[in-house]
């Protein structure tokens, strides 16, 4: 085997590749071996690091100096400075842009020393096509663990032990639906993994894939065994083309390997899997709507009992977790159910992935211990909000959530916590809003996302949200009336008692939370005819401030309909009756003269 003094990791996820990551490794490559150094220096493509804000990052071993924002053409110079010189490129270096915050190394990052990844532990770390640094990494310990020593029932106890909840969103024990699909009789039964992530914002499951496949394949083997089943099916959505190639590359090594295929480690247990490429339907994120897809039909909920465990796939009982749920699969055997237990809170334990985005610095990928509160998330891991602007809402659970208010910004993240306060854990999308954001329009932008991808199987759904999303445009337009609160509440309650599936059932949630928590933005847009955010243009109006206009006359020549007249060196005014409120007047404006009200 060859050893290397010096290895550079290039992230290769979908953030990354798409801003020149295979290009820098090419020229990493290029420039190491112009420099002689090919026999010393490894280069390594890798999965996600999280800090999808920073990107394309390059991580140096042995130091662990992490470069971001590289460029191709930065490439020479890291070659020569920092691989042949041994010399860091300090104007690369995480936290250049603040002098007091220079950082050298992953670790000396805010943004990762605040993390516990296990989810998350090979994403950054390994090159996600080799399943020789996978094993190299424990990976495939577990499998043999399990089926050398372990019978079934030994392997759902572990499980359930160790307090496991579903990552997909409900949030329901891992264990215990394990147990009801082993008790389950039938002949044939299977494993699924949900990877079919819908909600707006959300990369978490593609990017373990991107960047960890065989943790997936190991856990679902291992579930495997301890339901009875042997077959499984990953269900992809077909737009994470990276993580399809790689989940396919993974399954191909696997084989070879003997890890999934016939008598797995000599055992008696077999195990095969293949994929299936959802279309993108929202909808196919509920488990039996996914199922009833892999079969080949138009992919709709079924009415539940009978639950999967009983009759799911093909009408065999099957399980269904989703790729993060699995990804903490393997870790629970090598480690020990006892150390996953010691982690998080009492009712939700481990850890979260949440893809944080929004009116936040750090956008990217975080895990952290359940329990962690959002203060931390918003503030210590993702640097706070941009421009000094304050803190208003965060939505956590995609377009089945709800909002947070920053009077709750201290509530710790677990499962009851949020529910508590009319939100929920979801898969793990997490956007962060500041001052400037309307929590009306933003409660319309989740209800036009349910409305499109309703399956229109049931109809509270199909017309209940349809009904809720025309008054919120009604009262987003300026043409709201006194009951349209009321009217929503009443659809929102009835909706969320009666839709089929859960989807159907948690779309009115962005609703009622920002009705909770800011009632007295809708009654602004409904009663004073204003939008406090200044976001919703039929009822903005974009002013000029005579104390502070010069009469520089940019604003007129750049107006596009011509609405703004004045003077040269005199206050100009806005012809409200012909703007059209693009905003290129405040834009171009250099005085600050021009305000919405």
């Amino acid at each position: 085997m060859q050893i290397f003094r010096a290895h550079v990791l290039c992230c290769a996820g979908t953030g990354c590749t798409s801003s020149k990551s295979l290009q820098i490794i090419d020229e990493f490559e290029k420039h190491i071996k112009d420099n002689h150094i090919d026999d010393e220096v490894k280069v390594i493509k890798t999965g996600c690091f999280g800090l999808c804000a920073e990107g394309p990052i390059v991580v140096i071993y042995p130091e662990g100096t992490m470069y971001v924002r590289v460029a191709p053409e930065d490439v020479k110079e890291i070659v020569e400075e920092h691989l042949v010189k041994g010399r860091t490129v300090s104007r690369l270096l995480a936290g250049h842009h603040d002098a007091e915050a220079i950082s050298q190394s992953l670790d000396d990052v805010d943004f990762f020393s605040r993390q516990k990844r296990i989810a998350l532990r090979n994403c950054g770390v390994i090159n996600p096509e080799s399943i020789d640094e996978y094993i190299a990494r424990d990976g495939y310990v577990a499998l043999a663990k399990v089926l050398t020593e372990m019978t079934p029932q030994q392997a759902i106890d572990v499980v359930t032990a160790s307090g496991l909840r579903g990552r997909g969103g409900a949030g329901f024990p891992a264990g215990r639906k394990w147990q009801f699909a082993a008790n389950s009789k039938g002949d044939i039964k299977y494993v699924c993994c949900n990877a079919d992530e819908g909600d707006p914002g959300a990369f978490m499951d593609r990017s373990i894939l991107e960047g960890d496949p065989h943790s997936v394949i190991e856990a679902m083997t291992i579930a495997g065994y301890a339901i009875g089943a042997n077959h499984g099916f990953i269900y992809i959505r077909a737009e994470y083309p990276i993580a399809v190639q790689r989940l396919n590359i993974a399954i191909k090594q696997a084989k070879e390997y003997g890890l999934i295929g016939d008598r797995i480690f000599d055992t008696d247990f077999s195990f095969s899997l293949e994929i299936r490429l959802g279309a993108g339907a929202f909808v196919c994120g509920e488990e039996t709507a996914l199922m009833t897809s892999i079969e080949g039909k138009r992919g709709e909920p079924r009415v539940r009992p009978p639950f999967p465990a009983v009759k799911g796939l093909f009408g065999k009982p099957t399980i269904l977790n989703n790729v993060e749920t699995y990804a903490n699969i393997p870790v629970i055997f090598t480690h020990g159910p006892e150390w996953f237990n010691t982690i998080g809170t009492e009712k939700s334990k481990g850890t979260k992935v949440f893809a944080v985005g929004g009116k936040i610095m750090n956008t990217g990928l975080v895990e952290i211990p359940m329990g962690t509160t959002l203060r931390e998330i918003v503030y210590d891991i993702g640097g706070g909000i941009p421009n000094g602007k304050k803190f208003k809402a965060a939505q956590t659970g995609g377009p089945s959530g709800g909002c947070i208010p920053a009077e709750h910004l201290d509530t710790p993240i677990d499962y009851d916590s949020l529910a508590r306060i009319g939100s929920m854990m979801g898969s793990g999308g997490l956007i962060v809003m500041d001052e400037d954001n309307c929590m009306v329009d933003i409660a319309k932008f989740f209800l036009e996302f349910t409305v499109d991808e309703s399956c229109g199987k049931c109809p509270p759904c199909r017309i209940g949200t349809k009904r809720m999303l025309e008054i919120l445009e009604k009262i987003t337009n300026g043409k709201g009336e006194d009951g349209d609160i009321e009217k929503l509440e009443e659809l929102a309650k009835s909706i969320s008692k009666s839709a089929l599936c859960g989807l159907g059932q948690t779309a009115p949630n962005p609703v009622l939370s920002t009705l909770r928590y800011f009632r007295h933005e809708y009654e602004a847009h409904i009663y004073d005819k204003k939008c406090p955010a200044g976001v919703c243009k039929a009822m903005l109006q974009y002013k000029i401030n005579p104390d502070k206009c010069i009469g520089c006359s940019l604003c007129s020549r750049k107006c596009p309909v011509e609405a703004i007249s004045g003077e040269r060196k005199k206050p100009y005014v806005i012809d409200q009756s012909m703007c059209t409120k693009c905003g290129v007047c405040m834009e171009t404006c250099k005085f600050a003269a021009i305000y919405k009200g």
